[in-house]
């Protein structure tokens, strides 16, 4: 078992950006990537290679109506990109859940081989 306690990230909706043209992932997604990146490489963590369960708990910043999907995409690609599994096609099963704000947001991730 994995077990990351990672700050709140951007929304979903804040992921992709155009510039030029493009489709980008945006900044502020990638500053998150990064930071998840420097909590995961503070851990002893080899990569799940295997069928993963994730559980997530999710404690907002604040009490704005959010739609909890609209993590999923960020905190798995920031996860992926941390190298914890090859690629977030290997979660077969999640659980995500909302408990009481706390100031700042946190999520905690547990991540099971299956």
């Amino acid at each position: 078992m994995i077990a990351i306690s990672l700050p709140w990230p951007p929304s979903a909706n804040r992921y992709w950006r155009t510039y030029q043209g493009r489709m980008i992932i945006s900044r502020e997604a990638r500053e998150y990537r990064t930071l998840v990146g420097n909590l995961v490489s503070k851990l002893s963590i080899n990569k799940c290679l295997g069928r993963l369960e994730v559980v997530l708990a999710t404690y907002p910043p604040d009490r704005r109506k959010r739609d909890l999907d609209n993590l999923l995409k960020v905190v798995f690609d920031s996860l992926q990109k941390a190298m914890v599994y090859e690629d977030d096609s290997q979660i077969d099963k999640i659980t995500i859940q909302r408990f009481q704000v706390i100031k700042g947001g946190n999520i905690e991730v547990e991540i099971n081989e299956i």
